[in-house]
């Protein structure tokens, strides 16, 4: 049965507040779903706690709503116990940065077969506007009126340091490489972790104009492609490397030329990690894209592989026999 974007509707109204950044991802992931030519049986969507957990609802697909931070730790159960599923998790900066760190890092360093969608909006938006970990320093919040003294997370950063196998970066409103970059995400086999900055037009509206408006956004948004020179502003600047480290410079001076620009590799995580720290650098732009694409065995394949290795080795054993071999003792009334 071929799909279309409609057959991943649901009847549900999608209460999200007008002109939040998660409608376009929505539109995104239900467009891309019909060209991945998997039955909708076979998706499982994942959430949390917060405004983007409530995906599941408005995808047409099996899903689950889990609690707080638990999202990326139910969604390795649901793909161990159903290999065949493709299974996805909606969370937030919050529900996966702050309650749920630990699940996030261990299952990207596992590299389960899942596909983590964060989306970034650098606001506890459901609970009206506390910081959360990706909020600005200084950032003025319900809870930092005197300005946030947190130091952020750099998801992408986080992500690389627990050894994701495919780690990106894109924009709500940049609507065809968003789909773009999910496709590759979804194709990939292992962790995809894609970081999504959302656009919260309550609580902090415009957190990404600099990176979205038609006027500013060329000469502040790296687009990172494999086998392809950094260069941004309509071709006009360029990233080299100078002592190991990422430089900006100038093309139109006649001193540099696209040959002389460092040529992007997502096979090499150690080069992904120097451009993402770029992005804490307010006279860099900020890049986005496919920061690391590499291929390693995953977490079910492997355990699949050891419970049948068991088998052959031990037989069918039942949960009694379990109990009673090796070393047992009987505790007797005196």
């Amino acid at each position: 049965m071929k799909y279309k974007a409609r057959d991943f509707q649901t009847d549900q109204d999608v209460r999200w507040c007008p002109g939040c950044g998660d409608y376009a991802i929505l539109a995104q992931v239900q467009r891309l779903l019909p060209e991945l030519g998997i039955p909708k049986e076979k998706f499982a969507f994942i959430s949390g706690i917060g405004c983007s957990s409530r995906f599941p609802y408005y995808l047409n697909t099996y899903g689950f709503h889990g609690i707080h931070g638990r999202a990326t730790a139910i969604a390795s159960g649901v793909k161990i116990a159903n290999p065949g599923l493709s299974v996805w998790v909606a969370t937030g900066d919050g529900d996966a940065l702050s309650i749920g760190g630990n699940h996030f890092i261990h299952t990207c360093r596992r590299n389960i077969d899942i596909n983590i969608l964060l989306f970034n909006n650098e606001i506890y938006a459901l609970t009206k506007g506390q910081f959360s970990p990706t909020s600005r320093y200084g950032q003025v919040t319900k809870s930092s009126p005197m300005g946030n003294i947190d130091h952020p997370f750099n998801p992408v950063l986080l992500a690389l340091g627990a050894e994701a196998s495919f780690i990106a970066r894109a924009m709500d409103r940049d609507q065809r490489h968003l789909h773009d970059v999910l496709k590759r995400a979804a194709e990939h086999k292992g962790t995809s972790f894609v970081e999504i900055y959302q656009n919260c037009v309550v609580f902090n509206d415009g957190a990404f104009l600099p990176l979205t408006e038609k006027e500013t956004r060329d000469d502040n948004v790296l687009y990172i492609e494999h086998g392809k020179p950094l260069v941004f502003a309509n071709g006009k600047k360029g990233i080299r490397m100078e002592n190991h480290r990422p430089v900006l410079v100038d093309l139109t001076t006649g001193h540099f030329s696209l040959d002389d620009l460092l040529i992007y590799d997502e096979t090499n995580p150690a080069l992904a990690y120097t451009i993402a720290l770029i992005s804490d650098n307010p006279s860099m732009p900020r890049p986005v894209g496919v920061f690391t694409a590499v291929t390693r065995a995953t977490f079910e394949d492997d355990l699949l592989r050891q419970i049948s290795a068991a088998k052959s080795k031990y037989g069918e054993r039942s949960l009694e026999s379990l109990f009673n071999q090796g070393e047992t003792w009987e505790i007797k009334a005196q």
